[in-house]
């Protein structure tokens, strides 16, 4: 019990940071334990997170929440419920309002020396599109895109791992062999097309064209850098083109197969 109670606290501390924001949201807990007098106010941002905080550290709740079949690895998911944004948010404004004269000032100043420049992170780029998605992917998806002559005709592609996420976000009719579901470890989950695309340090063409033949893949977008067994052209590929250092290819194959599968549908609707 006291090793789960341990782990629950560590997730805990890297939830938060243990840091000026999470002390930030500390001091306007405890001015709203000390000031405030509303009782809804009082349920929601002084007595529920405290509740919420002792059932997330009490290790007989991590065991109920594996118990019921939900995965252990996103227990920190609980911590989601207290409001910390609002409790700040409120305890900044509660104090403003006692303290004209320097509320705003002092809460201006916590929150940008308590804050750090977004852009400075790994995982935030300014945005390219109003998409908010790479350029990339866009001109890529409306390279591929099903054509408005032949509707019936569905578009699969096979993309490299980093572009995954955003190919559904841009165009949903761009069918996909797999998704993020196979780029998350934890779910392990198989996909031979992944497997040919992806778990290869050198990519094998061959291989890769014969899996994504099963599954009707189009097209293959492949990392002009990636490194290759041999020339994707001689497995029967034809390059279409080159956008920001991704290769375009066509498989004749599996379109030819597309396009007869939407006639036959088209014929069999008659």
């Amino acid at each position: 019990m006291f090793g789960i109670f341990m782990e629950s606290l560590v997730i805990f501390k890297l939830y938060t940071g243990l840091k000026l924001l999470f002390v930030l949201t500390l001091v306007s807990f405890l001015y709203l334990l000390v000031t405030e007098k509303d009782k809804t106010i009082r349920q929601l941002f002084v007595y529920a997170p405290v509740l919420i905080l002792i059932l997330f550290l009490f290790p007989v709740s991590r065991q109920l929440f594996v118990a019921m079949g939900l995965d252990g690895e996103t227990y920190y998911r609980v911590l989601w419920t207290i409001p910390m944004g609002m409790i700040t948010a409120y305890g900044a404004v509660r104090f403003t309002g006692r303290h004209r004269r320097i509320g705003i000032l002092v809460s201006m100043v916590l929150i940008i020396l308590c804050g750090s420049y977004v852009y400075k992170s790994d995982y935030i780029s300014k945005a390219e599109n109003l998409y908010h998605i790479p350029d990339t992917v866009v001109r890529i998806c409306d390279l591929i895109h099903p054509s408005d002559a032949d509707p019936d005709v569905q578009v699969t592609a096979v993309f490299p791992e980093k572009l995954v996420h955003f190919v559904r976000q841009y165009d949903s009719d761009i069918r996909m062999p797999y998704g993020r579901e196979m780029i998350a470890s934890q779910w392990d989950y198989y996909n031979k097309v992944h497997e040919a695309m992806e778990e290869d340090e050198v990519l094998d063409p061959e291989k890769l064209v014969e899996a994504c033949r099963e599954e009707y893949c189009q097209y293959i977008i492949l990392d002009k850098s990636r490194e290759m067994t041999g020339d994707p052209e001689n497995a029967g590929l034809t390059l279409e083109e080159e956008i920001d250092g991704y290769l375009i290819y066509l498989d004749p194959v599996s379109k030819a197969a597309a396009e007869s599968f939407a006639v036959y549908y088209e014929e069999d609707d008659k």
